[in-house]
């Protein structure tokens, strides 16, 4: 499967989640790690801030609520998923939303202060490509959290490719830090993210949790 068979199978997949629903329940069941990992970002007013991947855009509304000086920026390649986020962002005049795959070269250099990303870069055909644009849109100390759940440490997590149809990339989490160094990012924490003990959902994500790797640009 080439990068845009891959990109289009994504896309007709989250546009599948997003008319049955699906979107709200991955808001649910990410929120615990989503909450950990948007508050290491430090977000500050006159900030500007990248959601990659923002499903129904919750990490862009938090960000816009935060203060009305941030600008908030919500990228996905799913056109049914944009159409709920914009739909429930609309009284947010800070927030705003792009329709297309990324990377998306038209995006300024420097532009942002704060990038965030759950559990969307193992889809990307070209990983290596994704991390060197994180690292060319952050202006020099910007900030990087990204979360994964697909990785080789989270055994539960291996047949998901086959399960959805869809290819994705398997690293450990030593293979995160070494292709955050191999963009030119500075890793500044990895840690598993845990869910609560009575939060709802699978027993991993309490036992195993998600992967957080959170880097930035060098100043």
């Amino acid at each position: 499967m080439d990068e845009h068979e891959t990109r289009e199978k994504v896309r007709e997949l989250f546009d599948e989640w997003a008319l049955s629903g699906r979107a709200e329940g991955m808001e649910r069941g990410h929120g615990p790690a989503a909450t950990q990992a948007f508050a290491r970002l430090g977000l500050e007013a006159g900030q500007r801030y990248l959601d990659v991947g923002c499903g129904n855009g919750y990490t862009v509304r938090w960000a816009a609520d935060l203060d009305p000086a941030i600008e908030a920026v919500g990228l996905d390649v799913s056109g049914e998923m944009i159409a709920v986020a914009r739909e429930r962002s609309e009284e947010r005049g800070n927030a705003r939303f792009i329709q297309a795959p990324f990377p998306l070269p038209e995006l300024r250099s420097g532009a942002f202060d704060a990038i965030f990303s759950m559990e969307v870069f193992y889809y990307l055909p070209d990983l290596a490509a994704g991390l060197s644009e994180v690292r060319r849109l952050l202006m020099p100390g910007g900030r990087f959290a990204c979360v994964v759940d697909y990785f080789a440490e989270n055994a539960a997590s291996h047949p998901w490719p086959e399960e959805v149809g869809v290819p994705m990339n398997l690293l450990s989490e030593g293979e995160w830090r070494q292709a955050m160094a191999d963009a030119g990012l500075e890793v500044l924490e990895q840690t598993r993210l845990l869910a609560p003990a009575d939060a709802e959902g699978e027993a991993w994500k309490r036992e195993v949790g998600s992967l957080l790797t959170f880097a930035r640009r060098p100043a």
